[in-house]
């Protein structure tokens, strides 16, 4: 496994982290066209996108930062297969590396169905483990997500 770090993904690369993320996230999230995902990207500023390759040089993890309202963000997705070997966090150490505070959104429950009729696992865990502090007083709520906002500091 290799990191690339990029600030601009090719179009062969939106594609397999668009496919990544309808595969990995739950199913409310999923988005219907390469347009659809240029037009989230095109939403974020400051962005450098970490991407995960395998020896076979296919896309298994992204990763990626961001700033909003004056905060860096961040989010990422594992191929599934590979969950629990500790790839997620080399990846989060990687953008540990360059920021001195993240911010995030997690799914805090396990009652939402993948792309493939499967439940989604919260990453709640995950993050705890990688000293992430969960803000319980921070949700977001709406008809796509239920989430809980996250917060690491060196």
């Amino acid at each position: 496994m290799r990191i690339i770090e990029t600030q601009i993904l090719s179009l062969d690369q939106k594609d397999s982290l668009m496919q990544l993320w309808n595969n990995e996230y739950p199913a409310k999230l999923n988005l219907k066209t390469i347009e659809d995902f240029e037009l989230y990207l095109n939403g974020l500023s400051e962005t450098k996108h970490y991407l995960l390759f395998d020896d076979a040089d296919e896309i298994q993890g992204w990763t990626f930062t961001f700033l909003r309202e004056n905060e860096n963000w961040f989010a990422i997705i594992l191929n599934s297969e590979i969950h629990g070997k500790g790839i997620g966090s080399l990846l989060m150490n990687e953008i540990k590396k360059n920021n001195t505070s993240l911010n995030g959104w997690v799914i805090d429950q396990e009652n939402e169905i993948k792309h493939n009729a499967t439940f989604y696992k919260s990453p709640l865990q995950f993050y705890i483990k990688n000293d992430f502090i969960i803000c319980s007083e921070i949700r977001i709520e709406n008809e796509k997500l239920s989430a809980v906002k996250i917060n690491w500091k060196r």
